[in-house]
């Protein structure tokens, strides 16, 4: 029985979302085509011109904002950034530090505080259950 390989293709929203770029700053063909995962894997491995333009200077999709921002998706909306930005205007509200960008920094750290702090009490409760296993 011979088994017939099938090329995985992908939406140009979920190629541009793996690839970290906003999907409306992207060339038209890419826009109205389909990707192959080997397109995909091409185009990670030897970024053309145009995706190493986009990830420089954006416009950025919101995720990438975020981390850029050390704020969550939801603090930028918070925030009233609800559209994509460039690096310049990334740069710019890092510079002006506005209060919501403070209080949502300081919020990020904490959760992730509490991330660390879950993380390393849910280890020790396995190492005890192991030792009393044993």
């Amino acid at each position: 029985m011979t088994s017939h390989k099938t090329t995985q293709t992908m939406k140009p929203a979920t190629a541009a979302k793996k690839l970290g770029v906003y999907l409306e700053a992207t060339p038209a063909e890419f826009q109205e085509g389909v990707v192959t995962r080997s397109e995909l894997n091409a185009l990670q491995a030897e970024p053309p011109q145009w995706l190493q333009e986009l990830r420089r200077n954006g416009p950025h999709p919101r995720p990438v904002v975020a981390s850029k921002l050390g704020v969550s998706i939801a603090g930028l909306a918070r925030g009233g950034v609800t559209e994509a930005l460039t690096t310049e205007q990334i740069d710019t509200l890092k510079q002006e530090n506005p209060e919501w960008l403070q209080k949502e920094r300081a919020t990020q750290a904490e959760v992730r505080k509490e991330a660390v702090r879950i993380k390393e009490k849910q280890a020790e409760q396995a190492e005890r259950l192991q030792q009393s296993g044993s």
